[in-house]
């Protein structure tokens, strides 16, 4: 497998309709996507050799998306903020290119602007699921 480059995932959010339509938000340039599940153990005195053992399929699962990078025009900003400030929790498509896409609920915990004078006025995000997340292989 070759490496890939790092500044091609794009962050689009839909517009709360039927069928939901997206709109580009921003490239985002550094960024972390963390997929975690939590853990619901089970071990009692009765297990073997008192090995951990835990209950399958019982963890909460979470994705987390942290990143950093610049909107693609006043529209989408717009539309972040507003979800932001409304504390709404808008379904985003994350596209990462030779990957695949995820799709769900994420509720914005941070939406940060910033540059230098300069260059472009730059954006960090984090996002945190509220819901299942799919996730559509290339």
């Amino acid at each position: 497998m070759t490496g890939q480059q790092g500044r091609n995932v794009l962050i689009s959010i839909g517009d709360g309709g039927e069928p939901e339509t997206y709109l580009l938000v921003a490239g985002i340039r550094a960024r972390t996507i963390s997929l975690t599940a939590g853990l619901v153990e089970a071990t009692t005195a009765a297990s073997p050799g008192a090995w951990r053992e835990l209950i399958a399929e019982a963890a909460t699962k979470r994705a987390e998306v942290a990143g950093r990078g610049v909107f693609l025009d006043a529209a989408s900003d717009a539309r972040m903020r507003a979800a932001y400030f409304d504390g709404e929790a808008p379904k985003l498509r994350l596209s990462i290119p030779d990957f695949g896409t995820m799709t769900g609920r994420f509720q914005i915990s941070e939406l940060a602007y910033g540059g230098d004078q300069d260059d472009q006025a730059t954006i960090a995000i984090r996002l945190v699921s509220t819901g299942a997340v799919t996730f559509e292989s290339l």
